[in-house]
């Protein structure tokens, strides 16, 4: 049996896809009580701000990241395979929640300073250790010797935009996109 959504997880749900579709800034607290069908003050009384919403959705993909390759930098694998694991991770990441990380890789900029400012410490350490990954199968000459930085970026950028593209029911799943990215871009990398 389905667990039964709380008001709350709704207004989280109806945020993500507002800011997805109109933006952080666009989206007002009087839109999300109308698809939520609360008066704007009666929301208040599950958020304590617009931005609460937009924190909890940029934090909790975060984490699903950050969990992701706490686990692919525990296993017993060569380089190229916990690549192909990280490539795999944003694929599932973006076909499961599109919306919300749409709103990961969209909306972050709008979080106030000092959340801003976690965020990108939380960013900047998740890029190293992916980084570390490519670094060390330079090092032991399975990836062609270049500069770890573009490789990096470059991976990255070719997994930003599924999100974007990916809708439930396309001719290719998850695990055919994950092939053909993870061939393109290792392959890419070892010759």
């Amino acid at each position: 049996m389905a667990k039964k959504q709380t008001r709350k997880q709704l207004i989280f749900e109806e945020a993500a896809k507002l800011f997805r579709d109109k933006g952080y800034l666009a989206t007002s607290v009087r839109e999300l009580a109308d698809k939520v069908g609360l008066e704007p003050s009666s929301l208040y009384s599950h958020i304590k701000s617009k931005e609460e919403i937009l924190q909890k959705i940029c934090f909790d993909s975060a984490q699903k990241f950050i969990d992701g390759i706490n686990e692919i930098e525990k296993l017993n694998a060569t380089p190229s395979e916990k690549l192909k694991a990280l490539i795999a991770l944003h694929i599932t990441i973006a076909t499961e929640d599109s919306t919300s990380v749409t709103v990961f890789n969209d909306e972050w900029r709008h979080l106030s300073q000092d959340v801003l400012k976690e965020f990108l410490v939380l960013r900047r350490d998740y890029e190293s250790r992916f980084k570390n990954i490519i670094k060390k199968g330079i090092e032991l000459g399975e990836f062609k010797n270049i500069n770890p930085s573009i490789a990096l970026y470059t991976i990255l950028t070719s997994v930003r935009w599924l999100h974007y593209w990916y809708k439930p029911g396309r001719q290719l799943s998850p695990t055919d996109i994950e092939k053909d990215i993870c061939t393109l871009l290792i392959k890419g990398l070892k010759e």
